[in-house]
């Protein structure tokens, strides 16, 4: 059953865990968040990553605003070594929301300018950040102008509401084309890394699963065609982008029928992420992170929490239950490709506990780098805290009340309403008064 997070030691929360019938991996050395990890050409300082979490706070044409900057300069100053950039659309129609970020011929340069001031300001604290881009297409939750304007890859009966319109094969190549260009924008812009979105339900993940798209090279039953166009995109920018690191956010498992790592009955089975992986892995991809289920579909699995937002169900499961299973996805990656480096997922709900977790999940080679996304929102200076006095402060760390998603839900600006409520707790405060 569904439980709040009430633990006091980290004894009680690896009891927690044998009860459950886990074990939960533990350590009270940091040590191994702070070595270095070697990506591609580039060295990080420790073991910490600022995940990719959605601000809904670009300025109209997709370019960083102020409090876009003020998020990152944040994440700058706290001593992560790497920094995940957010979803950033590679065209107008596949915005999320209306303030989803969106990079494009005009205004890379919004992007350059961030980066290096991120970079400034975390060499003054002592690291040099890797910095990724995810790219984006958001296909069935696109909602550009505000309102749901679905693309799809294919229809799929849990998750159709309303009949989408279903990109055709044209659609889709002229599409590739605003990838690779924005791929090229990105390096331009100073990026080290592009990730190319395959999670979450959108739409690159979605093609991975068009078991149902009928007369397409991108889609049916065939594994090969379901995997030909991010196999394509990733061969396309590696190609015309030299020097860039190529990566990308994996949904391992969806984990509802019809979705991607599934088995007939919804639940996880990893035999086809792992055959994308390894040919990835062929193409040379040495970075990888990876998640699990949709946000908008079943939120408690990537992102275990003590309350949903308002008119959601708690899940059955107890959330220590999601964590295992992303630290167990992510171990079995990381040992099936043990020359990539793996990102690992849904740390936050652990609290002041989530680097023991991480630091122990780094030693025994379950995973080479620890996300964090909602505790970047809540606790973005914890890496340096730790560094200095050896431990996370319980007093700062995201208490997974899902304040920031039901901003988010709301189209707007997405952050932490407890820690940083300057901000949020008064993006809050004007929700709350618009839905009286």
């Amino acid at each position: 059953m569904h439980e709040r997070f009430r633990y006091r030691t980290g004894d009680e929360l690896t009891g927690k865990a044998s009860e459950l019938g886990y074990s939960l991996p533990f350590s009270d050395d940091m040590e191994p968040l702070f070595s270095s990890c070697r990506i591609g050409e580039f060295t990080t300082g420790n073991r910490f990553v600022v995940q990719p979490m959605e601000g809904y706070d670009s300025e109209k044409d997709g370019s960083p605003s102020s409090l876009t900057k003020r998020r990152y300069l944040r994440y700058a100053s706290g001593g992560s070594g790497t920094i995940w950039y957010e979803a950033v659309s590679v065209v107008h129609e596949g915005r999320s929301n209306p303030h989803q970020l969106w990079i494009h011929g005009k205004n890379p340069d919004e992007f350059a300018r961030l980066n290096d001031e991120i970079r400034r300001i975390a060499g003054g604290a002592g690291t040099d950040p890797f910095i990724a881009i995810q790219l984006t297409h958001s296909g069935r939750y696109s909602r550009p102008e505000g309102m749901p304007k679905p693309l799809t890859a294919s229809n799929n009966p849990v998750l159709d509401k309303t009949v989408p319109r279903v990109l055709t094969d044209d659609d889709l190549k002229r599409l590739a084309d605003r990838f690779v260009e924005a791929a090229k924008l990105s390096f331009r812009a100073g990026f080290n890394a592009v990730d190319l979105k395959a999670c979450h339900g959108y739409l690159l993940i979605e093609l991975l699963a068009a078991k149902t798209r009928s007369e397409s090279v991108f889609g049916g039953e065939e594994v090969s065609s379901r995997f030909r166009y991010i196999l394509e995109l990733y061969d396309r920018i590696r190609d015309e982008v030299p020097g860039l690191c190529l990566t990308t956010r994996l949904g391992i498992s969806d984990l509802y029928r019809g979705g991607f790592g599934v088995d007939e009955n919804g639940l996880p089975d990893y035999t086809e992420p792992l055959m994308l992986v390894r040919e990835l892995a062929g193409r040379g991809m040495k970075l990888l992170n990876i998640t699990m289920g949709s946000p908008y579909y079943n939120p408690h699995v990537n992102r275990p929490y003590d309350n949903p937002v308002p008119g959601q169900k708690k899940p059955d499961e107890h959330p220590l239950e999601g964590v295992m299973r992303m630290l167990e996805g992510t171990r079995l990656f990381q040992q099936s490709f043990p020359g990539s480096i793996i990102v690992g997922s849904a740390y936050s709900w652990l609290r002041h506990f989530a680097p023991n977790v991480g630091s122990a999940v780094i030693r025994d080679g379950g995973a080479g780098l620890i996300g964090f996304g909602r505790n970047s929102f809540a606790y973005p200076s914890m890496p340096a805290e730790i560094k200095l006095t050896g431990s996370a402060d319980p007093r700062k760390t995201c208490i997974t009340c899902s304040g920031c998603t039901r901003l988010i839900r709301s189209l707007r600006p997405g952050g932490c309403v407890i820690h940083d409520r300057e901000v949020y707790g008064e993006e809050l405060k004007k929700l709350i008064e618009s839905e009286k």
